[in-house]
């Protein structure tokens, strides 16, 4: 069993929520993540703080008001409202929805800033660069995805790498001083090895942020209102950042009189956020922590996005789905667990609807749902409806003993994900349980058994096998699913197993009397796939409009003359043969033994990482500064060796005179995703 047992307290949360819009399902899986992680430890006998909550300061959100022409108050009340409304809907268990315009909170970071002033860790002087409204971020030129300028040169804007448009803002600021614990945070990194997941994220920050020099934050702003006020120079109002990453402990109860939850629960065990704020959440907010001589809480998970084949999700691009969507048609349970099933730890993953179909109807109708209505309608037919649990040891079966085996395996594989904070991986260990007992009706074949007087001890236990590894399949459904293991449970006659506390579940705890019901229920109704992936494929594009495009009727392509570099032509069905996809770079080190080449470790959706090697060592000295790129590849040419390392692809490049650059794909495609 798992060793996290012998603790006694766990505190998760998600990110808090900017209330500016309706939440899509990519926004809401850190919510049902933590919701699953925080069921899973409760019924492991821990004492849980579940934190969520909306984020509700800053410039976006007192523009947003404005054009509703409402006060930023009242917008965000009814903002954050509505996410609870939603949250509601989903079985989200939190225990507090922080809002940072609760009193007691804008109270903590007004003392907290005043406190980090004092001791000298924030100081007053002027800021000016390239802002983002939208991300409430500055960016550096460098940093951008696309510049404007003028016939000059100038830089006149530009776009942000979120795809937001940034502006020049110039006024004075406090910062605070996070360049006095760069050498300190490397060395809690290297003391703390599992501080971030997935590791390659902290690669990341240290090759982006750290190794580059850590620069000071400016931390408070002028040019808006909507904020907490620096309480010893009112002008200012707190930077957002600042304001919500304190919502981490200030929900415990820190800077206030009570602080008996703060002292029970921190340090936090589980901080879960989305990969665009990793930087926020693994720099800013532990050196931020250190300057207070607070705690730092011991994990962060950054997972992926769930995105669209186009890109993104979001409001704006008209390509989200919503959960309220999804649940209102197939009910809570399907949706959940879809996202749960679905999502990797590190990994973006693409929504499709097709997907969503598949896994409903095929893990949950077919799989799960026939399990269970096979059992229940043998289990009336032969033993009418008693679970038999009076077996003897002649009772068993050939495969008995290696189907308790199996079934016990798999639970040790659960909780060991659950561990490694590998969720997709425990639902997987769950289902393997559902397609075991399947198959383990077709080898035992209990409708032959059931014709013999003489084997009605095998048709026994073989009842009884199906019934207890349903029992155990519904509890371990239970951190994921809200409705159908209690479902499962009432048709198998186990109402009293209900709030069984999982530690005790093991092979073999089926009570004596269990009756299951005289007729059992479809929990999963097997739906029509292509009528349903028709209908989630309309709500996917209810949000995009068509725009038109200005047509040059004087311009004929005929009249081009088409240059070749190499071939002139190929043909579309040779060329349609290559696939070519987005890689994000996962690590990259020169070759021992060459000066061009360089070894690239690539996630391009594959079932583990891939390897490339590239000859391009002389255009990029800096080759560290590409970890987290997303890159183009030549995803299906054969593997070939290379100075003994196997290189499993090309990297595209453009070359021209004599100078090399290789081909980015934006940062907001998923990995994998395919080009052409």
């Amino acid at each position: 069993m798992t060793n996290q047992t012998n603790n006694k307290t766990f505190f998760v949360t998600t990110p808090i929520y900017y209330p500016s819009g309706k939440l899509h399902i990519g926004n809401t899986y850190s919510t049902v993540l933590a919701d699953a992680i925080a069921r899973y430890k409760r019924l492991m006998g821990f004492d849980v703080f579940f934190n969520t909550g909306t984020d509700e300061h800053g410039q976006k959100i007192e523009q947003a008001a404005e054009k509703l022409n409402k006060d930023p108050k009242t917008y965000v009340d009814e903002m954050a409202e509505s996410i609870k409304e939603l949250y509601a809907l989903m079985d989200i268990s939190y225990d507090r929805f922080i809002r940072t315009t609760d009193e007691a909170h804008e109270l903590a970071v007004q003392n907290a800033f005043e406190q980090l002033l004092e001791q000298g860790d924030i100081y007053l002087g002027e800021y000016s660069g390239w802002y983002s409204v939208s991300d409430e971020e500055y960016f550096t030129e460098s940093e951008m995805q696309e510049v404007y300028r003028d016939e000059a040169g100038n830089m006149t804007g530009g776009i942000a790498p979120t795809g937001n448009e940034v502006q020049w803002v110039k006024e004075e600021s406090y910062f605070f001083r996070m360049s006095r614990y760069a050498d300190r945070l490397m060395e809690y990194y290297e003391a703390h090895p599992d501080f971030i997941v997935p590791e390659f994220r902290k690669t990341e920050m240290i090759n982006n942020f750290i190794k580059p020099g850590l620069e000071d934050l400016a931390v408070s702003r002028t040019t808006f209102s909507w904020g907490v006020p620096v309480k010893s120079d009112p002008k200012h109002v707190v930077y957002v950042w600042i304001d919500a990453l304190i919502n981490y402990i200030t929900t415990l109860g820190y800077g206030t009189d009570n602080t008996e939850n703060y002292e029970k629960f921190w340090p936090g065990d589980l901080q879960i956020i989305g990969k665009d704020i990793t930087r926020f959440h693994t720099i800013y907010w532990p050196t931020l922590l250190m300057a207070l001589n607070v705690p730092i809480p011991k994990q962060i998970l950054a997972h992926g996005w769930l995105v669209m084949k186009d890109g993104k999700m979001s409001k704006s691009k008209g390509n989200a789905i919503y959960p309220d969507v999804l649940i209102d048609r197939y009910g809570l349970d399907a949706t959940r667990y879809y996202l749960l099933s679905e999502m990797s730890q590190g990994n973006d993953n693409v929504f499709t609807p097709e997907d969503f179909v598949k896994r409903t109807n095929t893990d949950l109708a077919n799989d799960l749902g026939n399990l269970l209505n096979r059992t229940i309608a043998m289990m009336n037919k032969y033993f009418d409806g008693h679970i038999p649990t009076d077996l003897s040891e002649h009772d068993a079966t050939v495969v008995d003993s290696e189907f308790e085996n199996f079934i016990t395996d798999r639970l040790e594989r659960y909780h060991q994900a659950f561990d490694d904070l590998k969720i997709t991986y425990a639902t997987e260990q769950v289902m393997e349980i559902v397609s075991r007992a399947n198959k383990y009706i077709d080898e035992t074949t209990p409708w032959v058994l059931a014709k013999d007087e003489a084997q009605q001890g095998q048709l026994k236990s073989v009842m009884y096998h199906l019934a207890e590894s349903l029992r155990i399949i519904a509890h371990i459904l239970r951190p994921f699913l809200t409705q159908a293991p209690t479902e499962i449970l009432s048709q198998l006659g186990l109402k009293e197993q209900m709030d069984l506390n999982m530690v005790e579940l093991a092979w073999g705890g089926m009570p004596e009397t269990a009756k299951v019901i005289e007729k059992g229920v479809p929990i999963f109704p097997r739906l029509d796939a292509e009528e349903e992936v028709a209908f989630i494929a309309s709500q996917m594009n209810a949000g995009k409009g068509v725009k038109e495009e200005a047509v040059d009727e004087a311009w004929d392509p005929n009249d081009t003359e088409l240059l070749f570099e190499e071939t002139e032509h190929v043909d579309f069905d040779g060329f349609i043969k290559v696939e070519m996809k987005v890689a994000e770079v996962i690590d990259v080190v020169p070759v021992e033994g060459s000066n061009k080449l360089l070894k690239f470790r690539l996630d391009a959706g594959d079932k583990g990482h891939r390897q490339i090697l590239s000859g391009i060592a002389k255009f990029y000295p800096d080759h560290e500064a590409l970890i987290g790129k997303k890159l183009c590849i030549v995803a299906n040419l054969k593997p070939r060796k290379m100075m003994g390392h196997v290189s499993q692809g090309m990297i595209l490049s453009a070359e021209k005179d004599g100078q090399l650059s290789l081909v980015f794909a934006p940062q907001d495609m998923p990995n994998g995703a395919l080009l052409g």
